[in-house]
């Protein structure tokens, strides 16, 4: 039977082309059936790919692999998770958090899928509902945060927030956010938010730029319900999915956001303590603000 992955890429960056290009004929000569989207597949050129249009293109397949930034992860992932396919980032862009290897470690990731050398861990998503006057004007899911934001750039928006269907407080802001842990290091952390360790199972409400007293970023239960109330005499706003998916939302709507019932099962070559992730990801100071590391803690380790 025939092994099938599926290959996604940002065919925008002409220099993404060359390791999609070495991905797909590794898979290929590994007896891999290798499936691409239509518009991909025509600027990568290749002979024996498939080209597969619409959302069933991970159908049955092995493995997906997103090859660019976050972005190209997030876009991966709408496809490979309704059929609960492992997805495999390789970081062709800037930081790339997401991504599970970097550029460097190509030709390795792919012999360790070939060899399905590889744990498979499973990401917390959410899943949200937007309302007005009774009637659904949204529904859609997040692997990073849902944010509600206000859509007059000279207004403010106000908004109640109600926690497990209990009044929280209400907010005049540009925005609030509820997140993944694994959205926890994306727009949650800019606006403030803390990190969380993916382990972790929890959602976080994390208000943008609020004029209240009480504006502290939260970490609920993953079961919990997280309601905003966009007032009906405030200005019109918008809701947003890992800012790949947006809707307009009335004053007056109702935004509900739950733990979502399918996560992403995201793959794990090598895994490494989440702490080292954070140090290399965003070049955090380890060795001391002297900038020589010549004097560390006593129990700081050499790198």
């Amino acid at each position: 039977m025939s092994r099938e992955a599926l290959l996604i890429t940002h065919t925008g960056r002409k220099s993404n082309f060359e390791p999609a290009r070495t991905v797909t004929r590794d898979l290929l000569e590994a007896g891999f059936n290798v499936r691409v989207p239509a518009e991909e597949a025509a600027e990568l050129d290749l002979p024996g790919i498939e080209a597969v249009i619409g959302p069933y293109a991970a159908d049955g397949v092995e493995i997906v692999f997103a090859l660019g930034g976050d972005g190209t992860v997030l876009r991966a992932a709408e496809l490979a998770r309704p059929f609960g396919a492992p997805l495999l980032g390789i970081n062709l862009g800037h930081v790339g958090f997401l991504a599970e290897a970097e550029i460097s470690d190509l030709d390795q990731a792919v012999r360790d899928v070939v060899k399905r050398e590889y744990r498979v861990d499973e990401r917390l998503t959410l899943e949200v509902v937007a309302e007005c006057d009774g009637e659904v004007v949204a529904r859609s899911w997040a692997l990073n945060e849902v944010s509600i934001e206000k859509g007059a750039r000279e207004k403010m928006l106000e908004v109640r927030v109600d926690v497990d269907g209990r009044p929280l407080s209400r907010y005049g802001c540009d925005g609030v956010v509820v997140a993944t842990p694994t959205g926890s290091t994306a727009y949650a952390m800019s606006a403030g938010g803390p990190v969380v360790w993916p382990e972790l199972e929890a959602l976080l409400l994390v208000p943008v730029s609020a004029h209240a007293l009480f504006s502290r970023p939260l970490v609920t239960a993953p079961t919990s319900t997280i309601q905003i109330a966009v007032d009906p005499y405030t200005t019109f706003a918008f809701l947003s999915c890992d800012g790949r998916r947006s809707f307009d939302l009335a004053p007056g709507s109702r935004i509900t956001v739950n733990r979502g019932q399918l996560p992403v099962r995201v793959v794990q070559l090598r895994p490494k303590p989440f702490t080292d992730r954070l140090v290399a990801k965003f070049g955090l100071p380890v060795e001391g603000w002297r900038g020589n590391g010549a004097e560390r803690w006593p129990d700081q380790p050499a790198r």
